[in-house]
């Protein structure tokens, strides 16, 4: 397979001298592909019409046990379409969607874009609050849903139409069979799609039918689409990655299948779906995706590309898999997809796979502090411009300025960039490696930490799925650096080791203090690893080296109960390691001070360095001579 999305290197910059830095020769490599001309002409809904004209009894949507035609599908679009512009929607008019992933949201989406609206997609799986939000923020003037929604849904707000599950109008909505067609330009709205809102308040982010173009022809060039193709719908409704799912596929002829939400979550279900299924072209999330390629799979598979994205790839695919591994990065202020490309086997890897390079028409900068593009090699912000730019956020003028800055760039290139948040650096080949969220970084011990550097030497070793790191409150308000990891199955491995590989690789500040055993790690909704959602460290999941018994004495007794409430954890055994179970000399002095206080002895750190499991902290209290100390039983 040819790789048209893997833009050669190109000498000379294609950025104000005023806007680079003064580096090395060989670092003026630009990253970014000559700026064409965006596609113009057909629109979206007008390229699925062609296909409907031309062939119409071609297999659209598989659903299920529902099939729908082409014909069928544009047939039953145009209905919608005619109703809903008789209720007043055109150019630059909001439609709510609020369907489940299903052959009726499909068809929802194609009638408003055909009636000249933009879609606004809303999952009913959403809590009623975030919806009744979304749907006050948004103003649509319409909401195309589905009866059995109207009871979770927000009342007058605006007005309904329901589809039944085959996406036909349900119930008497009156005269709807003048419909003049509309004439749809670039720059009109196509949807409305609100950002995850993990924090603060989510963000709906409006894009335009020229940006939509731009997404769908690079994607049909890059990954050499053609009728026969089949293609997967996984994403949920308010995931942007949804919309790469459907247009893309619907304009080339393509045919698109559902499978059922129980194998959104089983990678050896989807699997073998996939394979029954004779699909040829899917996407995946990450972290799905990475278990997926992990596991046996026939030589003669049908699928020749699985696309990922979402969330941070850890993981190379063997070198036995049968067919193409790409990621993709893009915010959904780009048009979903900003960079893409494909990650090979590697055996011995020294980093995660990179994200690629930008894709068709886009620009992508990375910038320092001072918005100044940093050499090869030097991380710093991302900053994107280019065709697939969103027009900003609904009804925030005041954010939208904030995110999308403009920065004069010279020659023929766009001066409006998005602002993404996202830390990367270019490599030598012209890819990029992601470096993981500004805001994601921690301060621990006085030190600022980006969790990614952790993660990307956890997921080297060859026993780990997965990995996150995070920062805890403490006891005593310090944060206390956790890692979660996804062991395969029946693999030993143990804290110590962990430890070790870390402490070969970064400084022990980088090095968490303690280790959580998860089966998998937690996912929002749109396939990226939920943080908020991970369990607090306990005597159940934390990772140890052997077995132990519980602490005998009064005073091994005493020394793990404050150990434990140093650590965060609920038991301490009693041959526990302090430093192995994640402390360090800081939280050390804190320990030697409740000694003191409690055993009034002169406990030291060099003690505690020499003796550091409960029971030799205790017989070492003990040789002290402590003086009698009413040690409650424990």
């Amino acid at each position: 397979m040819t790789n048209p999305f893997l833009n050669p290197p190109l000498s000379g910059s294609t950025v104000s001298t005023e806007f680079v830095p003064k580096v090395c020769p060989e670092e003026q490599l630009s990253r970014n592909a000559p700026w064409q001309v965006p596609p113009s002409g057909n629109s979206v809904p007008q390229l699925v019409a062609g296909y409907a004209e031309a062939s119409g009894e071609s297999l659209a949507i598989v659903d299920d046990t529902k099939i729908m035609t082409y014909r069928q599908m544009h047939n039953r679009a145009s209905e919608l379409a005619r109703h809903l512009k008789f209720q007043g929607v055109g150019p630059e008019v909001v439609v709510g969607l609020c369907v489940e992933r299903s052959l009726a949201m499909i068809v929802g989406a194609l009638g408003i874009l055909m009636a000249g609206g933009a879609y606004l997609p809303l999952d009913p799986a959403y809590p009623r609050e975030r919806l009744a939000w979304m749907l006050e923020d948004a103003q649509p003037k319409l909401l195309v849903t589905r009866e059995s929604y109207s009871r979770i849904l927000p009342e007058r707000i605006c007005k309904q139409l329901h589809l039944d599950s085959r996406g036909k109008v349900e119930g008497d909505v009156g005269n709807s069979t003048l419909a003049p067609p509309s004439t749809i330009r670039p720059d009109h709205l196509a949807y409305v799609i609100y950002t995850s809102g993990s924090t603060g308040t989510p963000k709906g982010v409006e894009i335009t039918h020229g940006s939509l173009l731009n997404l769908v022809k690079w994607h049909q060039k890059a990954f050499e689409l053609k009728p026969a193709d089949r293609a997967t719908q996984l994403a949920s409704p308010g995931f942007d990655a949804a919309v790469w799912e459907i247009w893309p596929y619907l304009t080339m002829g393509a045919s698109i299948f559902l499978p059922e939400n129980s194998l959104r979550s089983d990678p050896e279900g989807l699997r073998d779906w996939l394979l029954r299924q004779q699909i040829t072209i899917s996407f995946v999330p990450t972290p799905l995706a990475e278990r997926m390629i992990s596991l046996p799979w026939p030589p003669e598979a049908p699928l020749r590309i699985m696309l990922t994205g979402g969330d941070k790839l850890h993981h190379y695919p063997p070198s036995t898999l049968p067919f193409t591994l790409v990621n993709n990065y893009g915010p959904t202020e780009y048009t979903v997809v900003t960079t893409s490309g494909i990650v090979p086997p590697v055996d011995h890897p020294c980093a995660s796979p990179a994200i690629g390079r930008p894709i068709s028409n886009t620009q992508v900068y990375i910038l320092n502090q001072e918005l100044h593009q940093v050499p090869i090699g030097e991380p710093g912000e991302i900053y994107i411009g280019g065709a697939g730019l969103a027009r900003g956020y609904r009804n925030q003028p005041h954010l939208t300025d904030q995110r999308f800055v403009s920065i004069p760039l010279g020659g023929e290139q766009p001066d409006r960039l998005y602002r993404t948040g996202d830390r990367a650096r270019w490599l030598p080949n012209g890819q990029l490696e992601y470096l993981g969220r500004v805001d994601e970084q921690i301060k621990v011990r006085g030190f600022r930490i980006e969790p990614n550097e952790i993660t990307a030497v956890l997921d080297a070793h060859p026993s780990l799925e997965a990995s996150v790191a995070v920062a805890r409150p403490g006891e005593t308000g310090e944060n206390i650096l956790t890692a979660y990891v996804v062991i395969r199955d029946d693999e030993p491995v143990t804290a110590s080791t962990l430890r070790d590989l870390l402490l070969s690789k970064l400084p022990e500040y980088m090095v968490p203090s303690v280790f959580v055993r998860l089966e998998s790690l937690p996912e929002t909704p749109n396939g990226k690893v939920d943080r908020a959602a991970l369990p607090e460290p306990d005597a159940t999941n934390i990772l140890r080296d052997a077995a132990s018994p519980p602490p005998s004495t009064p005073v091994e007794k005493e020394v793990a109960a404050m150990v434990a409430s140093l650590l965060q954890m609920e038991s301490v055994a009693r041959d526990d390691n302090f430093f192995l179970l994640g402390g360090h000399s800081l939280l050390g002095t804190q320990l030697i001070a409740r000694i003191r206080e409690k055993f009034s002895v002169e406990f030291n750190i060099a003690a505690l360095f020499d003796h550091p499991t409960v029971a030799e902290i205790a017989a070492e209290i003990d040789r002290m001579d402590h003086p009698a100390v009413n040690l409650p039983a424990r």
